[in-house]
């Protein structure tokens, strides 16, 4: 799984590197909340782990835009050196999810970061085995979609998207539900987000019954993704 580290302190960041890769994470090292924003835009990450103290912005105003924007995943971790009560509290109440002490100790680090991880994701963290649906191959690990063997670009969103459609196949899921799961909140009744997103997802991964599945609109409620058999493909 994905992991970003923001620590402006090179010693620091090296260290929570070498402790996360040595555990079999793939770990992105920041030295600045701007450089983290800008990985966000293009990059999925599992978990952040944030610094309090940082050279352009604070850690509370990093986590702060980061649960605004991305709603609750992903969880995030603080690291900081601050010990009094208020402090740890506001940490928690702009959306961290745990917190960590300084100085770093490998064995804490580790065991926060898989607790938080197995919360997150507890299909990815204890089943994470390939999704294989009609001409789909899902890998939540890798974090990938093929299509017929080939690659789909798709945004980290439209993946969450996905992801969540392919595990849920043959449910009628109404637009909360996908809401909460997949941005973490609920967007608002007259947001035409969830619906852009599901246009997008059926234009790029061609969700059509000749490649096994179908994505249909339920009026009023949602949606429901199946897959589909020969005898739903067109006829020549």
């Amino acid at each position: 799984m994905r992991i970003a580290s923001v620590e402006d302190d090179p010693d620091q960041a090296r260290l929570i590197r070498k402790i996360l890769v040595e555990a079999g994470f793939e770990c992105e090292s920041y030295a600045t909340g701007a450089a983290l924003l800008r990985a966000l835009r293009e990059q999925a990450f599992d978990l952040l782990v944030v610094d309090w103290q940082l050279p352009d912005t604070s850690g509370i105003e990093l986590v702060s835009w980061v649960r605004q924007t991305s709603g609750a995943m992903p969880p995030i971790l603080f690291l900081t050196s601050r010990t009094a009560e208020e402090d740890i509290v506001a940490g928690l109440d702009v959306g961290a999810d745990d917190y960590m002490l300084k100085p770093i100790r490998a064995g804490e680090l580790l065991a926060r970061a898989r607790s938080l991880l197995r919360r997150a994701y507890p299909e990815a963290t204890q089943d994470a085995d390939v999704i294989r649906r009609g001409s789909y191959c899902v890998d939540p690990r890798a974090r990938t979609i093929t299509l017929g063997g080939e690659v789909v670009t798709v945004s980290p969103r439209e993946y969450e998207l996905a992801l969540f459609l392919f595990r849920n196949m043959g449910r009628l899921l109404s637009r909360d539900v996908v809401e909460q799961a997949v941005w973490g909140r609920a967007i608002g009744a007259g947001s035409r987000t969830v619906d852009t997103h599901m246009s997008r997802l059926r234009i790029k991964l061609a969700l059509r019954p000749e490649n096994g599945v179908r994505l249909t609109s339920v009026y009023s409620h949602g949606y429901r993704f199946e897959e589909t058999g020969a005898e739903d493909e067109p006829r020549a």
